[in-house]
């Protein structure tokens, strides 16, 4: 009778300190306002409902508290509302937060920059925004793990979430879980990714599909597949060949041409075919390569670039995306922008072999930055006491793990692609849709990379069919050009 006792009384006491540990874990939260934007003509009145969403594991445990905005139009509980499709949509980084997209393009709001120029100090103009694509579809904007409000739960750290597989994973237990508490499961659904973000899709379309989530259509803004497109590894000519269209793109932009087409992507055309059948079999003969041919190579590179022959012969023929943003324009003493080659910026070291900032980067992130936490704490309505982390790189011991279940093939990590993953969810979901976005003056992702991964994805031409490319003359972000925005609106459209 005592042991039974003891017993009852222990499992009591474990009763309770779970009881407690519970009770201790921070609970989602969420600020409700309503918004309105006018499109066309018409005004639309929107719930926003911004805060934290329990995420739990497969386990049913706590794991994270996920920070998002969810705008949406009419009552859940009609089924024409239920019926509306809802957007889920994240930036990239990896470690960035949503604002970008949330004030560039999609939100109810959106920020005046002076693309292509820097914008001056606050007061910034916080506008309607025309172009938004709430009249045909709800938004939910996604903060990944240590960006917006997301924290880890319980047992859970912040590095559990940071890579490519666990962010995958931590977004799909998000955006499952999210549907299901907003009835939302049988909503037509999409995903829409910008830069690290499309690279995040890519994979996510794939995991989510195996779970019975089927994706109506992906949209992709500014496209990563293959990292090798991103990166110059040694002896590998790949990334090289990539960029080197846009490369042209940003000189024909700066009028460094000599008798330049009219059309940018009448000159393009040009530079792909120049590319593909002298540039990359005289970069794949290496050190075979006779140095007459290799001159000549060297000449047409500088007569397409605005630059030096002697300079890409000195460097082989192989010019980083760093070593041509401080070369390009060094007599000038500028440099132009990895995220839009359209904006230039102070050199102050004319002897450095690298670009050592993004003039894109500094003229508009901060009306972005004061813009978007303006909103999110007055509009919004969020607790100004909650840090909104517009990057991951301000956590400690912030670290990417690039390793990726199915790159893995011969034991080892030799390029990390989730190309692989979009091609699978492709091809067994026959419907479904991909719009990729592409900017022709951004260096950060070069459109000729994704043009290239889409080629060698091994799609029957059926399935290929189901891939819409868009070209826009800006650069990574290219709903900040005015000229743009019109056509930005096909984001959806096109689906």
């Amino acid at each position: 009778m005592k042991t039974n006792f003891l017993f009852i009384a222990l499992i009591t006491g474990l009763l309770l300190q779970s009881q407690k540990s519970n009770d201790t874990l921070p609970k989602a939260e969420v600020f409700t306002s309503m918004q309105s934007v006018n499109i066309d003509g018409k005004t639309h009145y929107l719930t926003a409902q911004a805060g934290t969403f329990e995420v739990r594991d497969e386990n049913n445990k706590p794991l994270a508290l996920m920070g998002h905005t969810y705008y949406s139009k009419g009552d859940k509980r009609e089924p024409s509302s239920r019926r509306r499709p809802i957007v889920f949509a994240f930036n990239g980084g990896p470690g960035s937060s949503s604002y970008w997209l949330h004030m560039g393009i999609l939100g109810p709001k959106r920020i005046v920059v002076n693309d292509p120029e820097f914008t001056p100090a606050a007061p910034y103009q916080l506008v309607n925004n025309n172009h938004s694509i709430l009249d045909v579809a709800d938004l939910v904007m996604i903060d990944p793990m240590g960006t917006g409000l997301s924290v880890p739960l319980g047992k859970a750290k912040f590095k559990d979430f940071w890579g490519v597989d666990q962010d995958i994973k931590s977004l799909s237990l998000f955006i499952r879980q999210f549907l299901i508490a907003n009835d939302r499961m049988n909503s037509p659904k999409y995903l829409l990714g910008e830069s690290y973000g499309t690279f995040r899709n890519a994979g996510l379309m794939n995991k989510l599909l195996k779970e019975g989530i089927a994706m109506n259509g992906v949209i992709m803004v500014s496209a990563v597949f293959d990292l090798r497109t991103l990166i110059f590894p040694p002896d590998d000519d790949l990334p090289y060949i990539v960029h080197f269209p846009t490369y042209a793109a940003t000189a024909w932009y700066h009028d460094m041409i000599e008798d330049k087409p009219e059309d940018v992507y009448v000159f393009l055309d040009e530079v792909r075919r120049f590319t593909e059948e002298e540039y990359t079999p005289a970069l794949f003969k290496g050190d075979q390569l006779p140095e007459a041919q290799k001159r000549e190579i060297a000449a047409k590179l500088a007569d397409f670039t605005g630059t030096s022959k002697d300079y890409w012969f000195r460097a082989d023929l192989r010019v980083t995306n760093g070593e041509f943003f401080a070369e390009f324009l060094r007599d000038k003493g500028q440099i132009v922008g990895r995220l839009d080659s359209r904006f230039v910026g102070i050199n102050q070291d004319l002897l450095a072999q690298e670009g050592n900032h993004d003039p894109q980067s500094s003229a508009i992130s901060p009306a972005y930055t004061a813009g978007f936490l303006d909103y999110f704490h007055r509009a919004l309505k969020v607790d100004k006491n909650l840090h909104y982390a517009t990057s991951a790189y301000e956590k400690e011991g912030f670290k990417w793990d690039w390793k990726h279940v199915g790159n893995d093939r011969w034991g080892a990590q030799a390029a990390i692609n989730t190309g692989i993953d979009m091609a699978e969810a492709m091809s067994r979901d026959p419907n479904l849709k991909v719009l990729i976005l592409n900017g022709i003056y951004d260096i950060a992702t070069v459109f000729y990379g994704v043009e290239y991964s889409i080629n060698h994805l091994g799609l029957t031409p059926e399935i290929k069919d189901n891939i819409i490319m868009e070209y826009y003359e800006a650069g990574h972000m290219m709903y900040t050009h005015p000229l743009q925005w019109p056509s930005s609106k096909r984001m959806y459209q096109h689906l």
